[in-house]
């Protein structure tokens, strides 16, 4: 279960610009130099202009800031949660944030999520400090921690009100670096990591975007003796790039966790605070929304519509249509903003896929695709399958298709109009081994899942039932490398009903050193919505 404890208003505590630019040091922002932040106030005796933070340890052990990362609020202009983990209750969580110009002037208080593992025990406590009023396109930078407890820090930049440049980045499919203990107390390596799971995070710094999608199956901890480790080791690894940009994750299946919960999403609904509008707390971030410049991205939560028996539970149909419901009111609102121009929609299981592995699913053809062609979705992000793939712009079905084959609406891949059809890309090469870039059917076709068995075996998945297709959707496939990731550039155009560009590249994070190298680039591209007579 999740329990949610209150923390109270932070002090008043203020660090001058010049303060803040001594810790973060000349190359911007590190592990904080002082030492630690005390549970006091100043004494009536201290001088004139002592620093709000004292160097004095906490004898109570405080556990450590451990794993920082971000992640949009609702209103991603002026809104952003600041969250970290720690191994025990801490006392007064808090942030401290402000811009070069103005100093650490402004604080906030942080929320504590509790969850206990289902399978070990340990609880795990998550800190979520909620800042608003924030400037559009802005940089700011910050400070975390609890009493007793050294600060740690980053810096982000808020999104653009309005059509404004930006980039985003994209994967899926990531595991953790780590190596852990065995069942049997030996040391093991996870047979899901490869050096390919750290080196992505420092490609994606590298192109330095405004925020990050990451696709479902974050991290496996779900295959893994000790399930806390493995989340705790993918923070460890991510904040590398989380502490200074929004990760925004979509759940996987390997996110569904036996004893976590109702739908076993407990931990992920833990780590991560969302800018969910789901009322019910079982619900609650499994699906969401937010606008970043005129792109408005939707992320969903695929086990709720695929067939496909994927994770510690079965869960299909968990919403009772709630989740379908909000999809269609976020597009048809999405489609009515003149301020919106891109709809792009991140989520895990794909509806496209030429690979022999997982495949493409019906359930999500059936359900999404009448909803993604009515409202003209430009771009569909995804993971699941372990490689890289696109389609062509696809809208409605092949005639008589048992499988509801995606009918290919162009055979441009290379300057794609997204006003045609939309664009699915599979993005699973974040990391994780058992890669699948050389399971492509190499004949032309693919495959679609359209049952599962009515009950599971023990110890198993309810078995599939496979139809095969002609993949005439297909677009491009990376045969040959298995890791990567995509970076997306808008050009919001220049005048009321302009065209405007996704200008997108796809990287190939390389063995052995992980150096990128450019896979492709192309061109998405549609008429600004605010030229609508």
């Amino acid at each position: 279960m999740v329990a949610q404890m209150d923390t109270p208003e932070p002090s008043g505590d203020r660090l001058s610009r010049r303060t803040a630019v001594g810790m973060l040091g000349t190359a911007g922002v590190g592990a904080v130099a002082v030492p630690l932040l005390s549970a006091g106030t100043a004494s009536a005796a201290a001088p004139a202009g002592a620093p709000a933070f004292h160097p004095t340890p906490d004898a109570g052990g405080a556990s450590p800031v451990q794993g920082l990362h971000l992640t949009f609020g609702r209103d991603p202009s002026s809104q952003m949660v600041v969250s970290w983990l720690t191994d025990a209750p801490v006392k007064r969580p808090r942030v401290l944030y402000g811009t070069l110009e103005g100093g650490l002037g402004s604080g906030a208080s942080a929320q504590t999520r509790v969850y206990a593992d289902g399978k070990s025990g340990r609880k795990v406590y998550v800190h979520h400090a909620p800042i608003s009023g924030l400037r559009p396109d802005t940089d700011y930078y910050y400070l975390v921690s609890h009493d007793g407890a050294t600060p740690d820090s980053g810096t982000f930049r808020t999104a653009p009100r309005g059509r404004r440049p930006l980039t985003f980045t994209s994967f899926g499919d990531q595991s953790a670096p780590q190596v852990t203990w065995a069942s049997d107390g030996t040391a093991a390596f996870d047979a899901n990591s490869t050096p390919a799971t750290k080196d992505i995070v420092t490609g994606i710094e590298q192109v330095a975007p405004l925020f990050h999608l990451l696709n479902g199956d974050l991290c496996y901890a779900n295959l893994d003796v000790d399930r806390v480790r493995t989340w705790n080791n993918f923070f460890t690894n991510n904040t590398r790039s989380a502490r200074f940009r929004p990760w925004m994750p979509a759940a996987g299946n390997h996110e569904i966790e036996s004893g976590n919960g109702p739908l076993g999403l407990g931990a992920y609904q833990t780590y991560f605070d969302l800018p969910s509008t789901e009322t019910d707390d079982e619900l609650a971030g499994l699906w969401y929304a937010f606008t970043a410049g005129s792109v408005r991205v939707i992320v969903l939560q695929n086990d709720d519509i695929a067939l496909q028996d994927g994770g510690d539970v079965y869960v299909n149909g968990y919403s009772g249509g709630r989740q379908l419901a909000f999809l269609e009111r976020e597009l048809k609102a999405a489609r009515r903003d003149t301020g919106i121009d891109w709809v792009v929609v991140a989520m895990h299981q794909v509806m496209i896929s030429s690979s022999d592995a997982n495949g493409a699913d019906l359930g999500l053809r059936a359900a999404y695709g009448p909803l993604f062609d009515r409202y003209q979705v430009d771009l569909v992000v995804c993971g699941h399958e372990h490689n890289y793939e696109r389609s062509l712009a696809v809208r409605g079905v092949v005639s008589g298709s048992e499988t509801l084959t995606p009918n290919p609406a162009s055979a441009r891949t290379d300057d794609i109009d997204t006003g045609l059809g939309t664009v699915h890309m599979v993005l699973g090469g974040g990391g994780v081994s058992g890669t699948t870039n050389q399971a492509f059917f190499k004949d032309g076709t693919a495959k679609v899942i359209t049952a599962v068995a009515a009950t599971r075996p023990a110890g198993g998945k309810r078995a599939a039932t496979y139809v095969k297709e002609e993949a005439v959707w297909t677009g491009v496939r990376d045969i040959e490398h298995p890791y990567g990731f995509a970076a997306f550039t808008v050009d919001p155009g220049r005048f009321p009903g302009d065209t405007t560009r996704m200008h997108v590249t796809y990287y190939n994070v390389n063995k052995p050193n992980g150096e990128l190298s450019v896979f492709e680039r192309f061109t998405l591209h549609r008429k600004r919505s605010d030229g609508r007579g």
